[in-house]
């Protein structure tokens, strides 16, 4: 298997962090509502919006998710933190914010624990 670039892993936790906000919400099991729909008067729907269509990430796209989800268990919390920050596209901003450092150093410290997780995989293969 080739070697992945700190290009490659970036795409992949973006990938991945795409194809966990498009997982099934997470609900109790047990229980349903035996009510039956109410029909509404057009007029009382002129203020609601309609539920957006989920549309589920394909077998493949939870298996590359969960392959990514296994590369950052050996990670620190730091590092987890800060790359699956930028995975779900925070601005740079809250990721300063959050680790308490400027956003260059925000930056040099991603793409230092980028290409320590590229060299971690690649000692693993």
């Amino acid at each position: 298997m080739a070697r992945l670039t700190e290009e490659q892993i970036a795409e992949r936790l973006i990938e991945a962090a795409r194809t966990a906000h498009r997982l099934p919400p997470v609900k109790v099991q047990g229980y349903f509502n035996a009510w039956p729909a109410i029909k509404r008067m057009p007029w009382e729907n002129l203020g609601v919006e309609p539920e957006p269509i989920r549309i589920p990430p394909s077998p493949e796209a939870v298996e590359r998710m969960l392959e990514v989800m296994q590369w950052m268990v050996g990670l620190e919390e730091e590092q987890r933190h800060l790359l699956w920050m930028r995975a779900e596209r925070y601005p740079w901003r809250d990721i300063c914010a959050r680790m308490g450092c400027d956003r260059t150093t925000a930056w040099r410290r991603w793409k230092a624990y980028l290409n320590d997780l590229c060299e971690k995989l690649q000692n693993q293969r």
